[in-house]
């Protein structure tokens, strides 16, 4: 009943904006153009399982309030794709239920900014932090989760893969762009996205495309760490993600390396594994001399603020000084990423 009377209340402002917007331009009554929020835009264009779902979860109230709103909406059939995968009834969602279709629909909508599709066909790729929220930092502060778009020979992909080299996963396809809202805009996807973890968003960014080489080859050898595995897993996990620049200066290092094949696995798995911190560690929760112990069992030295402008840098278990952290807060759903210049080597002689 809760669904049925929401929808019948948007159902009933739009027939309502209809019905002014019907109305000469030339009419000298004074009236006001009408508001017609992303949710009603929504309706208009006949995305009515998003509407649906965001009936079930009460954020259809909150769409309607002053924004702005960038929202990328889900077609019905990736709805319909999606609750079939789940069996999720959005009539009789449990409290859990709604808690995880709320984050996820969150997901889809930047809040605080109207971004058009020209701006980000300008930018071609980058992060925006949407309404959903991830795990809480080291100081127990929320978080939102980022959202990676990258533009491919004119294709928008959101958190996917560069549409030649990797398979996207929770990935999508922007399929229609700039639908106006007085409140927002909308860009239409194909696909409802998945909250990402650390291994979804590495397998995103086309710059992690050795990182994300490494941990298969890694999760391939006789020592099966299952690297993927766990870091899709629960967590929180805050990775210090060499980009593939670093990973090629690493096989440069050895001339018996030209891919991470072939590296000792012992040696790999190792190196992977110190690059990996328990916990949600923001760059915010950072200090001066920090030494948190990795998942491989040395620590790594953390320094502020880094080189040329970096906010930080660190020593690794070998010694090695002066490694900066290039970007950070790369948010998912179980931890955070940050980008290193170089790849962390552990100690080796213990």
């Amino acid at each position: 009943m809760k669904i049925i009377s929401k929808t019948f209340k948007l159902l009933t402002v739009f027939l309502l904006v209809l019905g002014v917007t019907g109305c000469s331009d030339d009419d000298d009554n004074g009236n006001v153009a009408p508001t017609t929020t992303v949710v009603e835009v929504a309706v208009a264009n006949g995305y009515t399982s998003l509407a649906a779902a965001l009936t079930a979860t009460g954020l259809d109230t909150v769409l309607e309030g002053a924004g702005p709103f960038t929202v990328f909406a889900p077609t019905n059939d990736a709805f319909a794709d999606l609750l079939a995968a789940t069996g999720l009834d959005l009539n009789n969602l449990s409290a859990a239920e709604e808690a995880l279709v709320s984050n996820i629909l969150l997901n889809h909508v930047i809040v605080g900014s109207r971004i058009e599709a020209n701006t980000i066909i300008t930018n071609g790729s980058g992060f925006v932090t949407t309404g959903a929220t991830g795990p809480n930092d080291a100081g127990g502060n929320t978080t939102n989760l980022s959202l990676y778009y990258n533009v491919d020979g004119g294709t928008v992909l959101l958190n996917g893969g560069d549409g030649t080299t990797q398979a996207p996963r929770n990935g999508a396809d922007v399929t229609m762009t700039d639908l106006s809202a007085t409140n927002g805009v909308i860009h239409e996807i194909n696909k409802v996205l998945g909250l990402p973890t650390v291994v979804d968003m590495a397998i995103a960014i086309p710059d992690f495309s050795s990182l994300v080489a490494s941990l298969a080859e890694a999760d391939g050898s006789t020592a099966d760490p299952m690297y993927i595995t766990t870091l899709s897993g629960t967590g929180p996990f805050t990775v210090f993600a060499p980009n593939n620049a670093a990973f090629t200066a690493l096989l440069d290092s050895n001339m018996a390396w030209n891919s991470p094949a072939d590296i000792d696995d012992a040696l790999l798995n190792s190196v992977l594994a110190h690059h990996v911190v328990t916990g949600n560690v923001r760059s915010g929760n950072l200090t001066d001399g920090i030494s948190p112990a990795t998942l491989e069992g040395d620590t790594i030295t953390i320094n502020l603020p880094g080189n040329d402008g970096n906010p930080a840098k660190i020593t690794d278990g070998a010694g090695n000084t002066d490694i900066d952290i290039t970007a950070v807060d790369v948010q998912t759903n179980n931890g955070v990423i940050h980008v290193v210049e170089t790849v962390l080597l552990p100690n080796t002689m213990n």
